[in-house]
């Protein structure tokens, strides 16, 4: 029954995915009561998500931690999935400065150049995301959506918690009843992803429009290509080889959160649908989905790292500006470290991209055009971000699991 349930709330997203493109493109803009329509209905739904997405984080920490009963392991679960998504935004990286060069992308290009007030990324960031790391006011963190002031916060009190042992009943009773009533509200709006995504995915398309659309085709195509073959080759090589699944049993499993990412931009938004479904369609254990789904969403960015060690390249060739391989290991290491720092929004990523092509000496005007195409690269993005979240939960799950994970194998057999 949970299958059948997934499979027809995965049809459904799609459809409304496909209908809201459809309609982005041959609606016109002018008819702006029905695009005001859509953008109130896609601000609601995004909102019904985002209401719940950290009393749900910061409790199913919380009750992650409880459960698992013992800080060496919670600690070992958090390390080896921020090592996961570090090594894998590594590759990311690589693979992103390789594949332009090796496709010559760039080259016939003429860039027509906009201003942009858009302020690069300073490189001390990094020192000041852990400057900032212990919240001096955990409630004003909760009310910023500061996601890795929330994580550590909850990291504190759950470790904690373990240590104060009996005396941490009650405030564990408040928890766990927290938590219940946030995995309900977010069931009841699972109901309404399909008109969410549809209205998001409608605004953005009319947006941009199809002259946006149509220019840097080449890019883009090359880009989407790399989405597809590193989210397929990559995470379901790992998927198949480290996380004992079905690669076509994983992909249908998540499938709701990847299309939600797609059209919603937002891999914090998308939380909650993950969760879900790791615990419900893979049995991935709530130990590891409420610590790598998390920090997935903060720290890893493979696809962003992808997108900004693509373009650079790409914007490099059309100015006329050659990067060398040491500048190019350059970038590569601080599409790593900017990686911690990005947050998981729509245009999380363009400030740090403007850091990277300062870096290598692009013209300040570039960042106009690069903010023209941002949110066509970023639904992508987004969406192979989320499946690396997943990928992490289900490798993970193999490897601390292992009876579990013969248990789900047995199942797809």
């Amino acid at each position: 029954m949970k299958r059948i349930k997934n499979v027809n709330i995965t049809l459904a997203i799609f459809v409304g995915l496909v209908l809201g493109i459809l309609v982005g493109l041959l609606v016109p803009g002018n008819i702006g009561w029905f695009y005001g329509i859509l953008t109130v209905i896609s601000s609601l739904y995004m909102n019904a998500l985002k209401m719940m997405i950290y009393p749900l984080v910061f409790c199913s920490i919380v009750v992650g931690i409880h459960g698992i009963g013992n800080m060496r392991e919670t600690g070992k679960i958090g390390g080896l999935s921020i090592l996961f998504f570090l090594l894998t935004t590594a590759f990311a990286s690589f693979l992103g400065l390789i594949l332009p060069r090796i496709l010559h992308l760039g080259e016939g290009v003429t860039i027509t150049m906009t201003e942009s007030t858009v302020e690069a990324t300073e490189f001390t960031s990094l020192l000041d995301t852990v400057e900032t790391l212990i919240p001096s006011n955990p409630i004003a963190s909760f009310a910023e959506g500061n996601m890795l002031q929330v994580l550590v916060f909850a990291l504190i009190i759950g470790f904690t918690v373990l240590s104060i042992g009996e005396k941490a009943d009650p405030f564990m009773a408040v928890v766990v009843s927290v938590n219940d009533l946030s995995l309900k509200i977010i069931s009841v709006v699972m109901h309404f992803t399909p008109l969410g995504v549809f209205c998001s995915i409608a605004t953005v398309v009319e947006a941009n429009g199809t002259d946006t659309i149509l220019s840097l085709a080449t890019v883009m195509i090359a880009l989407y290509v790399t989405y597809i073959l590193y989210a397929l080759v990559f995470y379901g090589g790992l998927v198949k080889t480290l996380g004992k699944c079905s690669i076509r049993k994983f992909f249908a499993a998540i499938a709701p959160a990847a299309l939600n990412a797609f059209g919603t931009c937002s891999s914090s938004a998308t939380i909650p649908i993950s969760m879900r479904c790791m615990e419900e369609e893979l049995d991935c254990p709530n130990e590891i989905t409420s610590l790598a789904v998390p920090l997935g969403a903060t720290v890893n960015m493979d696809a962003v790292s992808i997108v900004m060690s693509f373009m650079i390249p790409y914007f490099a060739t059309a100015c006329g500006i050659d990067i060398s391989l040491s500048m190019m290991v350059v970038v590569l290491l601080a599409n790593v470290l900017l990686s911690i720092g990005t947050p998981g929004v729509p245009g999380g990523a363009i400030a740090s991209f403007a850091a990277l092509s300062a870096m290598v000496g692009l013209p300040a005007g570039i960042m106009g055009v690069y903010i023209s195409v941002n949110t066509l690269a970023d639904m992508g993005a987004t969406c192979v971000n989320v499946i690396g979240d997943l990928t992490c939960c289900q490798v993970l799950s193999a490897q601390l699991y292992p009876n579990k994970a013969g248990k789900t194998a047995s199942k797809s057999a």
